[in-house]
């Protein structure tokens, strides 16, 4: 493996502004992954975790305006949008603090001996351990909350595990940054730096999930990348879980009614919604399902309108600019497609927000258009125009897995008349979250919230944010007829660390 150099590089110019470090060479990963397991037995003790995740919380909020500059350096998002974001990382860390504590996500049950049951009971305890180091691959879009300190490392220190982020290119001089934040705050709670490693290089992410000594891997990013650690994953001599986030369409319905009683707003609102963040949000809006006739005409005057006032932005990096409008430009080129304002290059680092406008039959049969079904990632959506239920059923039964699915309905749909239910029921086997008159941009971070779907929206049936995030990197183990003296307090009788539990079929908190 060739220890190449990696470069901060400004994407308002394409240009590398500085060295950051060098790629990692295979031996480099091999010491990385083993200092972080030789650091699990630091994170036993759950109160010394939960304070590690206050500390590093803490430690971020403290550099805040440094760190968000040089976010802003590497990324282009602006320093209001990379604030906010910091701030969300912040909250996550406190969050899984709180969980920690709580420590109601060890799931404790314990069933006595029952000799009366079919078949007999024996004394049984059961609880949840950490699975090891966990392997995160950031995100290029979220540089703080999917990235190095976000909600994949949260999650696996709450549960303790130690991890090793392999870092995004787009932004590697933060990723440093941020890393020595974190190892800063493990040191001031006696635990060793090695609890959060960091790596750089294509090659090198690709031996971290080889790695012999990973026991998990958490990944944000495209299918092609995602598929591919997921295979290799799946290859090793033990496979290992691999929580990937790959991609998603996010589809819109639009009733006929909801159109006729707000078309104006809902055309505002979607064009909001897709461009946000130059429409580099894994949950935008990308396929609408929009009635034809007059309603439907008016939704697109207002997109048109809103969506034309929209100032051109610059991408992530050049590469996804130049897939951007390689993509725009082949789904352009297909019959019948329209582009009411047609997205694309803007000035020479700048890309122009648009949609496109195709009749729904075309998407219901398998064909060219099915180029249409897949994500563009860029501030761009394709409006289908259906002319009856029917029609719009037929395209949302090809859809792939997807993160989210909204529907606007008007207010009687709301209440229960018309096929309101129908459509959230047809809209809920294609993805994780169900959204009504609303739009996906935005993902609370909350104890009810689901960031995952089927695929290739994500790996796997678990969530990236909100509380039962920490689940993907824990795994159950029961003790039977193990004497008293040998349990772990967890699993002792008279509840040393007064955990919520399910106690002889009681639920005692």
């Amino acid at each position: 493996m060739a220890a190449a150099p990696v470069w901060s590089v400004d994407p308002r110019t394409g240009k590398q502004r500085e060295q950051v470090a060098v790629e990692a060479t295979a031996q480099e990963v091999d010491a990385t992954v083993r200092a972080a397991h030789a650091a699990r037995g630091s994170l036993a003790d759950r109160a010394v975790r939960s304070a590690f995740l206050r500390s590093a919380a803490d430690a971020l909020e403290a550099a805040k305006d440094h760190l968000v500059e040089a976010a802003d350096a590497e990324t282009a998002l602006g320093p209001v949008r990379l604030t906010g974001e910091l701030a969300r990382t912040c909250y996550q860390l406190r969050a899984f603090a709180d969980i920690v504590d709580e420590g109601a996500f060890l799931d404790v049950v314990i069933n006595h001996p029952d000799d009366t049951a079919t078949p007999p009971i024996p004394d049984l305890r059961r609880y949840k351990v950490p699975l090891g180091v966990v392997a995160v691959y950031s995100a290029s879009n979220f540089p703080f909350a999917f990235s190095v300190a976000g909600g994949d490392t949260a999650s696996a220190l709450a549960a303790g595990s130690p991890v090793v982020v392999k870092s995004h290119p787009d932004h590697p001089a933060l990723s440093e940054l941020v890393a020595s934040v974190l190892r800063r705050a493990a040191a001031g709670h006696d635990i060793p730096e090695g609890v959060v490693g960091l790596v750089h290089g294509f090659d090198a992410g690709i031996e971290l999930i080889k790695h012999p000594l990973i026991a998990a891997a958490g990944f944000t990013g495209s299918v092609r990348g995602g598929r591919a650690l997921f295979d290799a994953a799946a290859a090793r001599p033990v496979p290992i879980p691999f929580h990937g986030e790959l991609g998603s369409l996010n589809p819109v319905v639009i009733t006929e009614a909801a159109a006729a009683e707000r078309a104006e707003a809902i055309g505002e609102g979607l064009a909001g919604s897709m461009t946000l963040g130059v429409g580099q949000f894994c949950v935008k809006p990308g396929l609408v399902l929009a009635p034809s006739g007059a309603s439907g005409d008016r939704l697109l005057k207002s997109l048109t309108d809103a969506v034309s006032n929209t100032e051109a932005g610059v991408l992530l990096d050049h590469r996804m600019r130049d897939n951007f409008v390689a993509g725009v430009a082949e789904r352009v080129e297909l019959p019948d497609v329209d582009s009411p304002v047609t997205p694309g290059a803007g000035g020479e680092h700048t890309v122009s927000a648009g949609f496109l406008t195709v009749a729904a039959d075309k998407l219901a049969t398998e064909g060219a258009y099915d180029l249409l079904l897949e994500e563009c990632f860029g501030p761009v959506t394709v409006v289908a125009r259906y002319d009856d239920d029917a029609q719009a059923q037929a395209v949302l039964s090809r859809l792939p897995g997807n993160l989210t699915a909204t529907v606007h309905l008007s207010q009687e749909e709301a209440a229960g008349e018309g096929r309101g239910a129908e459509i959230l029921a047809e809209l809920t086997p294609l993805a994780g979250r169900v959204l009504v008159n609303g739009w996906p941009t935005g993902v609370a971070v909350a104890p009810a919230q689901h960031h995952g779907g089927p695929y290739p929206a994500t790996t796997s049936t678990s969530t990236s944010v909100g509380g039962t995030a920490i689940e993907r990197w824990l795994r159950p183990v029961a003790y039977q007829n193990a004497p008293g003296a040998l349990l772990p307090a967890e699993l002792r009788d008279d509840n040393p660390l007064g955990l919520p539990r399910r106690f002889n079929g009681s639920l005692e908190r």
